[in-house]
């Protein structure tokens, strides 16, 4: 819903998210570098209009983008034409990666440092393809019910035999581009997909199958890229010489230049990579399933609402912060302290992870879809903690050497190992997660740090040991997040409707030990359950002239009572007791209203009924109150029990 109470709690959420940037950033400035940056202001502009930017984004995308992506796919389910819903998975993961500025920065750094074997066009082209790919055989998955963790190990095995025949100068690289190919704009609509497929197709859970897209997405690329590489390597002859790696300094850094061109190229770049998207829903909603996108005016404004915010977002990075980080991690280098490294890019990781887009659009719709039994800022912290412990581990391989493969091999035995005693519904979200991790905030800065450090310390080559630090910062969170779905477990966190139904089922086994004990026993209103009551009720009636009927049931509802029954009366004063037999055939007068109550109520019921209808006991009403025992057949409301 478009309105300023939703944007403002997001933009206050937003703040509360950089709060951990400007911390680490502060911190590592003055205490570790001792340094007060030359653009601290330009730094600072930057960080809040990152935080208005990431609220507008995610404002867009509640009201466009999720609720258009699981409406497309609602409308498949239902069209129940396979192909149509796989060529629509194919269109939405080529279309939106080939476009990824991530994706861009990565390969055209990648062509410039591989001697002109890696032409960057062709290794985009390879790897939205592999995406495109990775979505149809996980919404492939998704229609067929298999459980998610067959197929990602099955991912894991080829990955690492595709790494035994790999060059080195290529496993860094293909391994990143496993975790770039999952943009701020891709994941939220990949992810409406899965969902709005599991919610809509019978034997299906939103949690246990919606989730997984993101994983698949993030695993085909480095079987792709590492068989795009046997070939350049072996083929493709060396063309030119190696750019070298510009690393900013102090004195190099520059201000962003913010002018009005900027800007508009700034959001013309941001809705190059949205256009895809929209074109492609576009396409499949007026032209496969003939049908208007409802809300279509909201719809819009939402996709215009992320175009901007993502814009903002960029240019607040750039305000700075990009230069900055660059700069940190050159002087780092210089320091004796190698530990101070290890701090730096756990406390980066983490900082940035809690302020990533994506990770926190995919976290509010795991508490949805799972009904409050995943929290999504503990979802967060435990990715973020996956990420700062990843990148430490990589960048203490770039310090001391070391081939990636052995790493990244030994973490994805420890994930499968994980997804056997891991909760069954956490294992997607997890998969999820390593893909989520690294997109616009993550992967700059990250991308940053591993050639910067690469570049700085004797004996690296930075086509080798510079790329890298992305796939450690996609590995880990899979395996936290999994812990966090174990410790839960154990401490048998329950959802809203598993706590309710816990209840009922503790109110029935009471039922059943109680049913002799003479308890009185009611029913709970639609829920089929019943309960036995240890406390005391009692009957409320209420007689009044029947002109005063309505009053009193509503005198006695507002006090509490939840039921009536109603029953003709005709009363008489004592002066016409007198003469009674004289009355017996009038017409009936008054109204007995008996009221069934837990005895606690019977006061206040009373009271108010008396006060409002003014009994005074001169003949015009009546009101008294007896206890009953062995209550049967009474109906009540949870709220009241």
């Amino acid at each position: 819903m478009l309105n300023i109470g939703s944007f403002l709690k997001l933009l206050k959420e937003s703040f509360r998210d950089l709060l951990p940037i400007i911390m680490v950033i502060i911190f590592f400035q003055l205490a570790i570098i001792q340094t007060v940056p030359e653009n601290w202001l330009s730094t600072t502009i930057g960080l809040a209009i990152v935080g208005v930017g990431l609220a507008v984004f995610l404002l867009g995308l509640e009201i466009g983008i999720f609720p258009v992506g699981e409406g497309l796919a609602t409308e498949f389910a239902h069209k129940g034409s396979t192909f149509w819903i796989v060529l629509f998975a194919f269109m939405v993961g080529f279309g939106t990666t080939i476009a990824e500025p991530a994706l861009l920065v990565i390969a055209d750094k990648a062509a410039s440092i591989s001697s002109g074997r890696i032409d960057a066009t062709v290794l985009r082209l390879v790897v939205a393809f592999s995406v495109g790919f990775a979505i149809v055989i996980g919404v492939w998955r998704i229609i067929k019910g298999h459980p998610i963790h067959y197929y990602i190990i099955a991912g894991y095995i080829m990955v690492i035999a595709a790494t035994g025949f790999s060059p080195k100068e290529i496993v860094g690289l293909a391994f990143d581009l496993g975790g770039v190919t999952t943009s701020t704009v891709t994941v939220p609509l990949v992810a409406a997909l899965g969902i709005g497929l599991a919610s809509t197709i019978k034997g299906r859970n939103p949690v246990l199958d919606g989730f997984g897209l993101i994983a698949f997405a993030s695993l085909t690329p480095m079987i792709f890229v590492q068989f795009y590489g046997i070939y350049v390597y072996e083929f493709v002859d060396v063309t030119t010489t190696i750019s070298p790696i510009v690393v900013h300094t102090a004195e190099t850094a520059a201000a962003f230049d913010f002018n009005l061109i900027t800007l508009l190229k700034g959001i013309l770049s941001v809705a190059f990579d949205v256009i895809p998207i929209l074109a492609v829903i576009l396409f499949f909603q007026y032209l496969i399933i003939k049908k208007p996108i409802d809300n279509f005016k909201e719809v819009m404004i939402g996709f215009g609402l992320v175009i901007i915010g993502l814009d903002a977002f960029i240019i607040g990075l750039e305000m700075g912060l990009f230069s900055l980080g660059e700069t940190m991690a050159m002087q780092l280098t210089q320091n004796d302290s190698t530990a101070i490294i290890y701090v730096f890019a756990f406390a980066i990781g983490f900082s940035t992870t809690m302020a990533e887009p994506s990770l926190t659009a995919i976290a509010r719709k795991a508490k949805e879809i799972s009904d409050g039994k995943i929290n999504d800022f503990v979802l967060r912290l435990f990715v973020a903690l996956g990420v700062g412990i990843g990148i430490s581990l990589g960048s203490y391989r770039i310090v001391v050497g070391g081939e990636i493969v052995y790493y990244i091999m030994s973490g994805y035995i420890f994930v499968i190992a994980l997804t056997f005693m891991a909760p069954k519904y956490i294992v997607p979200i997890a998969y999820d997660s390593g893909g989520v991790t690294t997109s616009t905030v993550t992967v700059p800065l990250v991308a940053a740090l591993g050639l910067g450090l690469a570049t700085n310390i004797p004996g690296r080559d930075p086509l080798i040991d510079g790329f890298g630090l992305i796939a450690f910062a996609s590995l880990f969170p899979m395996i936290t997040v999994m812990a966090y779905g174990i410790i839960t477990e154990k401490m048998g966190v329950k959802g809203q409707h598993e706590l309710e139904e816990m209840h009922l089922d503790e109110l029935q086994h009471a039922l059943e030990h109680a049913e002799d004990m003479g308890l009185s026993t009611v029913s709970v209103h639609g829920t089929g359950k019943r309960h036995s009551y240890k406390i005391q009720f009692s009957a409320v009636h209420i007689v009044v002239p029947r002109e005063l009927e309505d009053k009193a049931l509503i005198s006695a509802r507002d006090a509490g009572a939840r039921g009536v029954t109603i029953m003709k009366a005709h009363g008489m004063g004592l002066e016409e007791m007198d003469n009674f037999y004289n009355r017996l055939n009038s017409e009936v007068s008054d109204s007995n209203l008996m009221f069934i109550t837990p005895t606690k109520n019977v006061a206040q019921i009373i009271k108010k009924v008396i006060k409002d209808l003014d009994i005074t006991g001169g003949g015009e009403g009546i009101a008294y109150s007896y206890p009953i025992t062995h209550l049967k057949g009474l109906t009540l409301k949870m709220s009241d029990l």
